[in-house]
């Protein structure tokens, strides 16, 4: 009989394959097991994760994350393919990053979603684990990352440093701003890319000046890590 949950590891991830033909709350039991009994093991890290075996919906997805949430110390920063190179470079910059950032008293770490109407202002850098969903604003005075998608406005180097740069694992955003200068995209962005329901591939960009513009890329280790 094949086991109901089997954890593996890749560069900078967990493949969680599922049994496809066990009820869900039985999967589900076990994935808690499993990591409760490898929470010293795998330790306090930051990672993706793949859900390889069977499908599941939204709503079991967010029950597998708040399952491993709830019996490890791993921190679950998105849900990719096992084998999505950019991802993986993506979550081993952004670990570089929290590091240095987690020796500086000026940067901050915050949890949670921007709803409609909300905003967040700070003079700190800032690493976000959530969305800013449409209709929503993020300003710092220096650099912002977000763990999730950036759907809503977006101001970073809000004191007129130019030298700041905005990360997100989904860039879509409504508006950009780095420093004084403002970014113009004719691609989908805000509510026209923000549904609830899907679950997007990833693709990690950051945005920064160059040459008193601001441009995306696509985003590498080496590339947040210049900065």
């Amino acid at each position: 009989m094949r086991e109901a949950v089997i954890i593996k590891s890749f560069p900078n991830g967990i493949a969680l394959y599922l049994n496809a033909d066990m009820p869900f709350e039985d999967v589900l039991r076990e994935v808690g097991y499993k990591f409760s009994d490898a929470r010293h093991f795998f330790g306090n890290v930051t990672m993706a994760l793949s859900i390889e075996g069977r499908s599941v919906t939204d709503m079991e997805e967010i029950r597998i994350l708040e399952t491993i949430r709830d019996n490890s110390d791993i921190n679950v920063v998105c849900i990719v393919e096992k084998d999505d190179t950019v991802n993986t470079n993506f979550v081993k910059a952004l670990e570089r990053t929290k590091e240095a950032m987690a020796q500086k008293p000026e940067g901050q770490f915050l949890r949670g979603d921007l709803k409609n109407g909300e905003s967040l202002e700070t003079e700190n850098s800032i690493i976000m684990l959530g969305d800013v969903q449409p209709g929503s604003s993020i300003v710092s005075a220096k650099n912002i990352i977000i763990l999730g998608g950036l759907y809503g406005k977006a101001h970073a180097g809000g004191n007129g440093r130019e030298g700041a740069f905005i990360a997100a694992f989904e860039m879509a955003p409504e508006r950009i701003r780095i420093g004084d200068f403002k970014y113009k995209t004719n691609k989908p962005s805000g509510r026209k890319a923000f549904q609830w329901g899907t679950r997007p591939k990833v693709h990690p960009k950051i945005a920064y000046v160059k040459n008193d513009r601001v441009i995306m890329e696509a985003l590498t280790k080496d590339l947040l890590s210049s900065f």
